[in-house]
Parts: C-alpha cells; structure tokens; sequence
C-alpha cells in the first residue's frame, strides 16, 4: 500500500460501495471502504489517506460534515459524491471544503479520471499531504496587504499567515499571475481542476467565495458575465 494511492471510499450503500472498491483497486489504487461518516473518520485519523471520496448521505455523520472535520484537520483533497445534480449539498458540500464532486450514478472511468485530475492538481503520486505544483512566477508577490510567496508557497495578509487549501493557493496563484486579467470561469476550470472538457461553474464560484473569506472581500473582482480579476 505504501506505493499506492490510498483512497478513502465512506458509502454506505452496500453494492455501489464493493463495486467501486473493486474498480478502483483495479486501476491500482488502495482503498479504504467504511459504511458511515464515524467510521470514516476513524479510518481517515487511522489512516491519512492520500484522498476522501465522500458520499453525501450517510448515516451517523453526513458526508458534508465529515467533509468539514476533515478539513479541520488536513489539506487533503476532497470529492463529494451527490445523487442531484442541482441539489443544494453539492454547493454545501464544497462550502465545507470539498475540491471537487461527481453526480451519482457515475462511470468508473469517470471517477478515477476526476480522482486522477485531483491528484495531480496537489502533487499526488500517493502519500499523505503535500503542497502545491508549479509557481506561475518565482518570487513575493504583493498586491495591497497581500503577499503571495510563489516559491515557498506561502501567503500572508497585513504580515498575518493565511491558512489556504491546495486548490485555494492554486486558485490565487491563477489570479496572482496576472492581475487585472479577467480569468472566465471555464479558463479556471480548466487550468485549476484540470477540466479539458468543461465542468460546473459553481465549483469556482464556491472557492472564489471561500478564497474571499481569507485574503479580503474586495480583492478578487466579479466581472459579470465574463468572470473574475484579482485587483493588482
């Protein structure tokens, strides 16, 4: 397992759970499967998997709030597993700090290529957390009270350390690398969750928002109906 990427898999319906472990595990991926959000969170704090992929609805701890635990507690990346498409858990599910989601039912080709995407967005060939990829630029970058450290991967705001997930700091490396471009959202897609094909939107709305609430309000700019712009 140690040359693996660890998955943990928390669904608690029976036959969904036992046949995505086995294609998962067929693609090479060790898989840790749990029936419930407690037993989840035991085995993520047993384990530290190299990622969570958590249904929504089960039993004990939903998968939204074990989202938020586990985000209390690492960086590790997140996808959510939702049966709607337009259900309000898949916006709540990336409030809580999701990185991604995937519509239930979905193709297992699908889901290890989402799973793939994500990985390689954080620096994954398997092992626990790890920081970010490449840097746009070497170099502090200093937008107001705002320094982005592009090599050491670090941000502060009026000299205070700002706590970022992976997917949050690639998002600002993004917007840091050329400020008072206006980025579209299928642009941020494209170059954050490694979206080819396109994706939802709101998954960019949903971490701007929350890249909002930790480097300033008025720094990053809604151009309506083109995208956004981080103020240089």
């Amino acid at each position: 397992m140690a040359d693996q990427t660890h998955v943990l898999f928390v669904e608690d319906d029976d036959v969904i759970r036992e046949a995505t472990q086995l294609a998962l595990e067929r693609d090479g991926f060790a898989v840790t499967a749990m029936p419930d959000g407690l037993s989840g969170l035991e085995a993520f704090r047993a384990n530290r998997p190299d990622i969570a992929l958590l249904d929504v609805m089960v039993p004990g701890l939903d998968g939204v709030s074990l989202c938020r635990r586990i985000r209390d507690e690492s960086t590790v990346p997140v996808i959510m597993l939702s049966a709607r498409a337009d259900s309000i858990d898949v916006v709540l599910g990336l409030e809580a700090g999701a990185d991604d989601y995937v519509t239930k039912p979905f193709d297992g080709a699908v889901l290890v290529a989402r799973i793939r995407a994500v990985l390689r967005r954080f620096g994954h060939a398997g092992g626990g957390d790890r920081s970010e990829g490449t840097a746009p630029d070497g170099g502090v970058l200093t937008f107001g009270d705002l320094e982005v450290d592009t090599e050491g991967m670090e941000v502060r705001r009026a000299g205070q350390p700002v706590a970022l997930t992976p997917t949050e700091m690639r998002l600002l490396l993004e917007f840091s690398s050329a400020p008072g471009t206006v980025l579209s959202r299928d642009k941020l897609l494209e170059r954050v969750w490694d979206y080819g094909w396109g994706g939802d939107t709101r998954v960019v709305d949903v971490h701007v928002q929350r890249l909002r609430t930790k480097i300033g309000q008025d720094r990053i700019e809604t151009v309506r109906g083109f995208g956004y712009k981080l103020k240089a």
